[in-house]
């Protein structure tokens, strides 16, 4: 299904939707060492703080906004909510702004997130996982970003098609296109955002093997790639797995082939650049198989060391944009297509910026720098299309693509180059905090309330 009658609905019906954010981030403390102390209390229990929790230890937090009705909700109340959990931490102590992680003890000194009687399963699933992919790959941070469109521009779409499919039948088929195609075309968010370049050398060995520089404080880095989080040495499934996505019932079929086999624990182990959300998590493939997708969750962000949320607002809006090509884009009929994307997926991340480097096109060889040319230049004549006003966005990635010097990664090289991996984070991590704290300090009226209502969630303590 091509959905062109998409192009007939107005661009505010288009662009509504649900945006939730979550942010991952290790603490770290004033040297550059993981911070080995427990959760702290002033964010209360992790089983029941909605935005504030912890992801696999509990040196990682996790910081989650609500589903919001816009980018710029979903985006201001993280920047809001980082702010809080920055201003809150101990004096000596951080967020580290790096997916790759900081100074890591011996892999048995890493504490696994403890939980009450209550979470028994959430902490023995983390035990199992630390003794399948190791301790160290777990700490490895990111960005995952939550999206839906309405139900009223899904119910008005299914009209405008004059599908005979059932509505939930249809809504499904609108998240498994794009979920087909993000994965075909996910290598160009790596390349646009990525910045995980370097690693300290308690990290995994099969990183700091396929760097190429080292600084003089015991870290290496690449000059090659943007996104090490993204690479074949990343937090990935112990095989490659790639479940159909013709259909949910495909989809559901494979996953559970998949944890009869012995490859997955449970179907939340599958590790993909995107995941297909169901209404009950808990329960994840009979509420994919009797409810539906619910919404689509991305998982390709690095987090972004140059802003204190680990986030920026205008790479948030192309991803949104994004997003909605990727339901419009023509798709290719190559059968080897998830094989494909994984290669592009992992030669962005661990060689975009070589020149000599080439992406798989349907089999053939095709360089990073006209491909991605022509994806925004596509984008531009979607949103001219559509009525939707991101040409100044559009334009920044645009660069980008042109000079690789304006990227994170390569931004980023140039403070390692100068002060080491360590010591570059350590300032950044700093400063970001200090900005956070400056923020607090001087609230205006307009995120006063926002302010009071969240400080009395995400700060039990207070």
């Amino acid at each position: 299904m091509d959905f062109k009658n998409l192009y007939k609905l107005s661009s505010d019906e288009i662009l509504a939707g649900s945006f939730g954010i979550e942010w991952e981030s290790l603490r770290a403390k004033g040297d550059g060492e993981l911070s080995l102390t427990p959760h702290p209390a002033i964010f209360g229990d992790k089983l029941t703080n909605p935005v504030v929790t912890t992801d696999f230890s509990e040196s990682q937090i996790e910081i989650i906004t609500p589903a919001l009705g816009t980018i710029d909700e979903a985006f201001d109340t993280l920047s809001l909510l980082s702010d809080l959990v920055n201003a809150s931490l101990p004096e000596d102590e951080y967020l580290w702004f790096q997916s790759i992680p900081c100074i890591l003890p011996y892999w048995d000194q890493i504490p696994i997130a403890q939980y009450s009687e209550e979470g028994e399963d959430s902490q023995k699933y983390r035990e199992d996982l630390a003794k399948k992919y190791g301790v160290k790959k777990q700490m490895i941070s990111g960005v995952h970003f939550n999206f839906s469109f309405t139900e009223d521009f899904i119910v008005k779409l299914h009209e405008l098609e004059g599908s005979e499919l059932s509505f939930q039948e249809f809504k499904n088929d609108v998240y498994l296109k794009i979920a087909r195609n993000y994965l075909r075309y996910c290598w160009l968010i790596i390349y646009l955002t990525g910045c995980s370049i370097g690693s300290h050398k308690t990290f995994s060995n099969d990183c700091l093997h396929l760097m190429d520089e080292c600084d003089n404080y015991g870290s290496y880095y690449s000059t090659r790639g943007p996104s090490f989080r993204n690479a074949s040495c990343g937090y990935k499934n112990l095989k490659e797995l790639y479940p159909s996505y013709e259909s949910v019932d495909a989809f559901t079929r494979d996953i559970e082939k998949f944890i009869e086999n012995g490859d997955l624990s449970e179907a939340k182990e599958l590790y993909t650049q995107i995941r297909l959300k169901p209404k009950h998590p808990k329960d994840l493939l009979n509420s994919l198989r009797n409810d539906g997708i619910e919404y689509i969750e991305i998982r390709t962000l690095d987090i972004n060391p140059f802003y204190k949320c680990g986030l920026v607002r205008h790479d948030m809006k192309f991803l949104h944009m994004f997003l909605i090509y990727m339901l419009l884009k023509d798709e290719s009929d190559y059968p080897l297509w998830q094989k494909e994307a994984n290669i592009n997926e992992e030669n962005t991340a661990e060689k975009a910026y070589v020149d000599s480097m080439r992406l798989l096109r349907d089999g053939e060889e095709v360089t990073l720098k006209s491909w991605a040319a022509e994806i925004i230049n596509e984008m531009f004549g979607m949103c001219e299309v559509l009525g939707i006003d991101e040409q100044h966005t559009l334009n920044l990635m645009l660069k980008r693509i042109a000079n690789p010097e304006l990227t994170y990664g390569k931004r980023l090289l140039e403070l390692i180059r100068k002060d080491g991996y360590i010591n570059t984070h350590m300032i950044l991590s700093k400063n970001n905090k200090q900005t956070s704290i400056n923020n607090l300090k001087n609230l205006d009226h307009i995120n006063r309330a926002d302010y009071e209502k969240y400080v009395n969630i995400a700060l039990v303590g207070k």
